[in-house]
Protein backbone atom coordinates (compact mmCIF):
# COMPACT_ATOMS: atom_id res chain seq x y z
CA UNK A 1 0.00 0.00 0.00
CA UNK A 2 2.95 2.40 0.85
CA UNK A 3 3.68 2.54 -2.85
CA UNK A 4 0.55 3.06 -4.26
CA UNK A 5 -0.06 6.21 -1.04
CA UNK A 6 2.70 7.72 -2.31
CA UNK A 7 2.57 7.55 -6.07
CA UNK A 8 -1.19 9.29 -5.30
CA UNK A 9 0.62 11.82 -3.55
CA UNK A 10 3.16 12.53 -6.02
CA UNK A 11 0.12 13.25 -8.49
CA UNK A 12 -0.99 15.79 -5.91
CA UNK A 13 1.71 17.48 -5.59
CA UNK A 14 3.26 17.62 -8.75
CA UNK A 15 0.09 17.84 -11.00
CA UNK A 16 -3.34 18.23 -9.36
CA UNK A 17 -2.30 21.14 -7.07
CA UNK A 18 -0.75 23.27 -10.00
CA UNK A 19 -2.93 22.56 -12.50
CA UNK A 20 -5.84 23.45 -9.79
CA UNK A 21 -4.03 27.05 -8.98
CA UNK A 22 -3.67 27.68 -12.62
CA UNK A 23 -7.72 27.36 -13.57
CA UNK A 24 -8.95 29.47 -10.53
CA UNK A 25 -7.60 32.67 -12.92
CA UNK A 26 -6.47 34.48 -9.62
CA UNK A 27 -3.78 36.53 -10.69
CA UNK A 28 -2.44 36.93 -7.40
CA UNK A 29 -1.60 32.88 -7.08
CA UNK A 30 0.39 33.20 -10.22
CA UNK A 31 3.49 33.68 -8.11
CA UNK A 32 3.21 31.02 -5.93
CA UNK A 33 2.38 28.44 -8.91
CA UNK A 34 5.39 29.23 -10.72
CA UNK A 35 7.01 28.52 -7.66
CA UNK A 36 5.97 25.67 -6.79
CA UNK A 37 7.67 22.59 -8.39
CA UNK A 38 10.44 24.29 -6.21
CA UNK A 39 8.70 23.03 -3.56
CA UNK A 40 6.63 19.81 -5.05
CA UNK A 41 9.86 17.79 -5.88
CA UNK A 42 11.55 18.12 -3.08
CA UNK A 43 8.41 16.51 -1.11
CA UNK A 44 8.26 14.15 -3.48
CA UNK A 45 11.41 13.17 -3.16
CA UNK A 46 10.63 12.61 0.30
CA UNK A 47 8.22 9.92 -0.23
CA UNK A 48 10.96 7.56 -1.35
CA UNK A 49 13.37 8.08 1.11
CA UNK A 50 13.57 6.11 4.74
CA UNK A 51 12.21 8.04 7.65
CA UNK A 52 15.07 10.11 9.19
CA UNK A 53 16.61 13.66 9.20
CA UNK A 54 17.22 14.05 5.12
CA UNK A 55 13.49 13.46 4.80
CA UNK A 56 12.36 15.65 6.98
CA UNK A 57 13.80 18.60 5.55
CA UNK A 58 12.77 17.71 2.00
CA UNK A 59 9.11 17.95 3.49
CA UNK A 60 9.63 21.00 5.29
CA UNK A 61 10.78 22.69 1.98
CA UNK A 62 6.94 20.89 0.81
CA UNK A 63 5.96 22.24 3.89
CA UNK A 64 6.86 25.83 3.97
CA UNK A 65 5.24 26.14 -0.34
CA UNK A 66 2.26 25.10 1.41
CA UNK A 67 2.41 27.54 3.37
CA UNK A 68 2.99 30.38 1.66
CA UNK A 69 -0.30 29.13 -0.60
CA UNK A 70 -2.35 28.65 2.63
CA UNK A 71 -0.93 33.00 3.41
CA UNK A 72 -3.71 33.47 0.17
CA UNK A 73 -6.70 32.42 2.23
CA UNK A 74 -6.98 34.98 4.68
CA UNK A 75 -7.72 37.82 2.16
CA UNK A 76 -9.71 35.23 0.03
CA UNK A 77 -12.18 34.27 2.98
CA UNK A 78 -12.06 38.09 3.86
CA UNK A 79 -13.62 38.49 -0.08
CA UNK A 80 -16.22 35.83 0.84
CA UNK A 81 -17.50 37.81 4.04
CA UNK A 82 -17.87 40.76 1.80
CA UNK A 83 -19.61 39.02 -0.92
CA UNK A 84 -23.09 38.44 -1.62
CA UNK A 85 -24.52 35.19 -0.42
CA UNK A 86 -24.81 33.98 -4.11
CA UNK A 87 -21.28 33.92 -4.58
CA UNK A 88 -20.04 33.74 -0.83
CA UNK A 89 -20.19 29.55 -1.44
CA UNK A 90 -18.31 29.25 -4.09
CA UNK A 91 -15.32 31.70 -2.64
CA UNK A 92 -15.54 29.89 0.50
CA UNK A 93 -14.49 26.84 -1.36
CA UNK A 94 -11.90 28.29 -2.90
CA UNK A 95 -10.49 28.87 0.46
CA UNK A 96 -10.60 26.01 1.58
CA UNK A 97 -8.55 24.71 -1.33
CA UNK A 98 -5.81 27.20 -0.23
CA UNK A 99 -6.06 25.79 3.08
CA UNK A 100 -5.96 21.86 2.56
CA UNK A 101 -1.78 21.32 0.88
CA UNK A 102 -0.92 22.92 4.64
CA UNK A 103 -2.81 20.61 6.54
CA UNK A 104 -1.39 17.38 3.86
CA UNK A 105 2.24 19.04 4.56
CA UNK A 106 1.77 19.00 7.92
CA UNK A 107 1.32 15.41 8.39
CA UNK A 108 3.94 14.57 5.71
CA UNK A 109 6.78 16.21 8.00
CA UNK A 110 5.55 14.02 10.82
CA UNK A 111 5.07 11.26 9.12
CA UNK A 112 8.81 11.59 7.70
CA UNK A 113 10.13 12.28 10.62
CA UNK A 114 8.44 9.40 12.12
CA UNK A 115 6.48 10.94 14.93
CA UNK A 116 3.23 11.05 16.22
CA UNK A 117 0.93 14.27 15.81
CA UNK A 118 -1.72 14.96 17.91
CA UNK A 119 -1.27 11.12 18.85
CA UNK A 120 -1.69 10.27 15.37
CA UNK A 121 1.23 7.77 14.19
CA UNK A 122 2.71 7.47 10.84
CA UNK A 123 0.53 5.51 9.60
CA UNK A 124 -2.71 7.41 9.70
CA UNK A 125 -0.15 10.62 8.79
CA UNK A 126 0.38 8.94 5.93
CA UNK A 127 -3.03 8.63 4.66
CA UNK A 128 -3.77 11.92 5.85
CA UNK A 129 -1.66 13.42 3.02
CA UNK A 130 -3.40 12.41 -0.03
CA UNK A 131 -6.38 12.38 1.97
CA UNK A 132 -5.84 16.43 2.16
CA UNK A 133 -4.72 17.35 -1.55
CA UNK A 134 -7.74 15.21 -2.96
CA UNK A 135 -10.82 15.17 -0.66
CA UNK A 136 -9.23 18.34 0.16
CA UNK A 137 -7.81 20.58 -2.24
CA UNK A 138 -9.26 19.35 -5.22
CA UNK A 139 -12.06 18.16 -4.27
CA UNK A 140 -13.60 22.19 -2.98
CA UNK A 141 -12.10 23.63 -6.22
CA UNK A 142 -13.66 21.36 -8.34
CA UNK A 143 -17.06 22.07 -6.27
CA UNK A 144 -16.26 26.26 -6.43
CA UNK A 145 -15.79 26.23 -10.17
CA UNK A 146 -19.03 23.81 -10.80
CA UNK A 147 -20.84 26.60 -8.43
CA UNK A 148 -19.57 29.15 -10.97
CA UNK A 149 -21.14 27.36 -13.89
CA UNK A 150 -24.28 25.68 -12.43
CA UNK A 151 -25.07 28.98 -10.46
CA UNK A 152 -28.06 28.06 -8.34
CA UNK A 153 -29.16 26.63 -5.47
CA UNK A 154 -27.81 23.40 -6.03
CA UNK A 155 -24.36 24.79 -7.41
CA UNK A 156 -24.33 26.78 -3.80
CA UNK A 157 -25.12 23.74 -1.96
CA UNK A 158 -21.97 21.64 -3.37
CA UNK A 159 -19.61 24.43 -2.76
CA UNK A 160 -21.10 25.39 0.99
CA UNK A 161 -20.92 21.50 1.79
CA UNK A 162 -17.37 20.22 0.74
CA UNK A 163 -15.43 22.57 2.71
CA UNK A 164 -18.10 21.72 5.45
CA UNK A 165 -17.57 17.79 4.75
CA UNK A 166 -13.69 18.40 4.64
CA UNK A 167 -13.69 20.44 8.23
CA UNK A 168 -16.40 17.59 10.11
CA UNK A 169 -14.19 15.12 8.97
CA UNK A 170 -10.90 17.01 10.06
CA UNK A 171 -12.88 17.31 13.68
CA UNK A 172 -13.78 13.61 13.46
CA UNK A 173 -10.34 12.85 13.88
CA UNK A 174 -9.95 14.07 17.13
CA UNK A 175 -13.67 13.56 18.37
CA UNK A 176 -14.19 10.31 16.83
CA UNK A 177 -16.13 8.32 14.77
CA UNK A 178 -19.63 9.37 14.72
CA UNK A 179 -18.29 12.72 14.06
CA UNK A 180 -16.42 11.75 11.17
CA UNK A 181 -19.37 9.99 9.51
CA UNK A 182 -20.96 12.97 9.76
CA UNK A 183 -18.42 14.36 7.99
CA UNK A 184 -18.30 11.73 5.46
CA UNK A 185 -22.39 12.11 5.13
CA UNK A 186 -21.77 15.62 4.45
CA UNK A 187 -18.94 15.68 1.97
CA UNK A 188 -20.41 12.66 0.18
CA UNK A 189 -23.64 14.84 -0.32
CA UNK A 190 -21.69 17.76 -1.78
CA UNK A 191 -19.41 15.34 -4.23
CA UNK A 192 -22.41 13.46 -5.09
CA UNK A 193 -23.85 17.31 -6.21
CA UNK A 194 -20.46 17.81 -7.96
CA UNK A 195 -20.98 14.84 -10.31
CA UNK A 196 -24.77 15.42 -10.94
CA UNK A 197 -23.97 18.90 -12.23
CA UNK A 198 -20.81 18.17 -13.72
CA UNK A 199 -23.10 15.65 -16.18
CA UNK A 200 -26.10 17.48 -16.66
CA UNK A 201 -24.52 20.95 -17.15
CA UNK A 202 -20.69 21.31 -16.85
CA UNK A 203 -20.22 18.32 -19.54
CA UNK A 204 -22.62 19.66 -22.01
CA UNK A 205 -20.64 22.48 -22.47
CA UNK A 206 -17.68 20.67 -24.19
CA UNK A 207 -17.38 21.30 -27.85
CA UNK A 208 -14.94 18.21 -28.43
CA UNK A 209 -15.73 14.44 -27.16
CA UNK A 210 -12.24 14.11 -25.33
CA UNK A 211 -13.67 17.21 -22.79
CA UNK A 212 -17.10 15.49 -22.21
CA UNK A 213 -15.71 12.31 -21.92
CA UNK A 214 -13.11 13.70 -19.21
CA UNK A 215 -16.01 15.00 -17.23
CA UNK A 216 -18.02 12.22 -17.77
CA UNK A 217 -15.57 10.10 -16.24
CA UNK A 218 -14.91 12.31 -13.25
CA UNK A 219 -18.59 12.21 -12.68
CA UNK A 220 -19.23 8.49 -12.74
CA UNK A 221 -15.89 8.03 -10.98
CA UNK A 222 -16.74 10.46 -8.00
CA UNK A 223 -20.20 8.38 -7.35
CA UNK A 224 -18.10 5.09 -6.74
CA UNK A 225 -15.85 6.63 -4.75
CA UNK A 226 -17.83 8.67 -2.16
CA UNK A 227 -19.81 5.72 -1.89
CA UNK A 228 -17.04 3.35 -0.67
CA UNK A 229 -15.91 6.45 1.25
CA UNK A 230 -19.48 6.53 3.02
CA UNK A 231 -19.53 2.99 3.56
CA UNK A 232 -15.81 3.05 5.44
CA UNK A 233 -17.00 5.93 7.77
CA UNK A 234 -20.41 3.89 8.52
CA UNK A 235 -18.15 0.34 9.32
CA UNK A 236 -16.04 2.20 11.91
CA UNK A 237 -18.87 3.61 13.37
CA UNK A 238 -21.39 1.33 13.83
CA UNK A 239 -18.70 -2.22 13.51
CA UNK A 240 -20.75 -3.36 10.22
CA UNK A 241 -18.53 -4.95 7.70
CA UNK A 242 -16.28 -2.88 5.69
CA UNK A 243 -13.40 -2.31 3.71
CA UNK A 244 -9.93 -2.29 4.90
CA UNK A 245 -7.58 0.48 4.51
CA UNK A 246 -5.54 -1.11 1.71
CA UNK A 247 -8.82 -2.07 -0.17
CA UNK A 248 -9.97 1.82 0.22
CA UNK A 249 -6.33 3.02 -0.82
CA UNK A 250 -6.44 0.85 -4.04
CA UNK A 251 -10.11 1.98 -4.82
CA UNK A 252 -11.50 4.70 -3.26
CA UNK A 253 -7.98 6.62 -3.35
CA UNK A 254 -6.92 5.11 -6.39
CA UNK A 255 -9.90 6.26 -8.05
CA UNK A 256 -10.42 10.11 -6.39
CA UNK A 257 -6.87 10.71 -8.15
CA UNK A 258 -7.12 9.57 -11.48
CA UNK A 259 -10.62 9.29 -12.22
CA UNK A 260 -12.10 12.84 -10.56
CA UNK A 261 -9.04 14.96 -9.65
CA UNK A 262 -7.18 14.62 -12.87
CA UNK A 263 -9.74 13.99 -15.26
CA UNK A 264 -11.03 17.36 -13.78
CA UNK A 265 -8.70 19.56 -14.03
CA UNK A 266 -7.71 18.43 -17.06
CA UNK A 267 -11.22 18.87 -18.59
CA UNK A 268 -11.66 21.61 -17.23
CA UNK A 269 -8.72 23.08 -18.06
CA UNK A 270 -9.96 22.22 -21.73
CA UNK A 271 -13.00 24.11 -21.60
CA UNK A 272 -11.04 27.17 -19.98
CA UNK A 273 -9.32 26.93 -23.59
CA UNK A 274 -11.43 26.39 -26.06
CA UNK A 275 -12.04 28.85 -28.21
CA UNK A 276 -14.58 31.35 -28.48
CA UNK A 277 -17.54 30.39 -30.96
CA UNK A 278 -17.00 32.87 -34.25
CA UNK A 279 -20.31 35.47 -34.27
CA UNK A 280 -22.69 34.95 -37.08
CA UNK A 281 -21.45 35.89 -40.50
CA UNK A 282 -22.87 39.26 -41.53
CA UNK A 283 -24.12 40.01 -45.10
CA UNK A 284 -23.78 43.08 -46.91
CA UNK A 285 -26.66 45.44 -47.54
CA UNK A 286 -28.55 44.22 -50.39
CA UNK A 287 -27.14 40.76 -50.62
CA UNK A 288 -28.79 38.04 -49.71
CA UNK A 289 -27.83 36.46 -45.90
CA UNK A 290 -25.63 33.43 -45.72
CA UNK A 291 -26.25 32.70 -42.18
CA UNK A 292 -29.24 30.52 -41.42
CA UNK A 293 -32.91 30.98 -42.31
CA UNK A 294 -35.05 32.84 -39.92
CA UNK A 295 -36.34 30.28 -36.98
CA UNK A 296 -40.33 29.35 -37.77
CA UNK A 297 -42.80 31.77 -35.53
CA UNK A 298 -44.24 28.34 -35.20
CA UNK A 299 -41.47 26.73 -33.15
CA UNK A 300 -41.41 29.23 -31.23
CA UNK A 301 -41.70 28.78 -27.07
CA UNK A 302 -42.22 30.81 -24.15
CA UNK A 303 -40.34 28.86 -21.76
CA UNK A 304 -37.09 30.64 -21.07
CA UNK A 305 -33.61 28.69 -21.36
CA UNK A 306 -30.17 29.19 -19.95
CA UNK A 307 -27.75 30.90 -22.27
CA UNK A 308 -25.16 28.39 -23.65
CA UNK A 309 -22.13 27.43 -22.20
CA UNK A 310 -19.78 28.82 -23.94
CA UNK A 311 -16.67 29.71 -21.68
CA UNK A 312 -16.90 29.45 -17.89
CA UNK A 313 -15.86 32.60 -16.22
CA UNK A 314 -12.87 30.92 -14.79
CA UNK A 315 -10.19 33.84 -15.39
CA UNK A 316 -11.68 35.89 -12.05
CA UNK A 317 -13.66 33.81 -9.88
CA UNK A 318 -13.26 36.97 -7.57
CA UNK A 319 -14.54 39.34 -10.08
CA UNK A 320 -17.99 38.71 -9.21
CA UNK A 321 -17.54 39.50 -5.78
CA UNK A 322 -16.40 42.85 -6.36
Amino acid sequence: MSVLVDLIVMLGMLVVVPAGLRLTGAAELDRIRRLWPLFAVPGAVALWLPRGGPATVLAGCYGLGAVLLALHAPPRLLRAVRASATHRPAEIALFTALLTPSVAATALVAERSGHTLFGFGPGILALTVPHFHFAGFAAALIAGLVCRVADGPAGRFAASSVPSGTLLVLIGYFIGDWAELAGAVVLTAGMWTVALLTWRTVRVSGRDRTTRTLFAVSSAVLVATMALALSWALGEATGLPHPTLTWMAATHGLGNALGFALCSVLAWRRLQDQPEPAPPEQSPPGRPGTGPPPADPALATSVPTDPPLTRPALTGLEDRTS
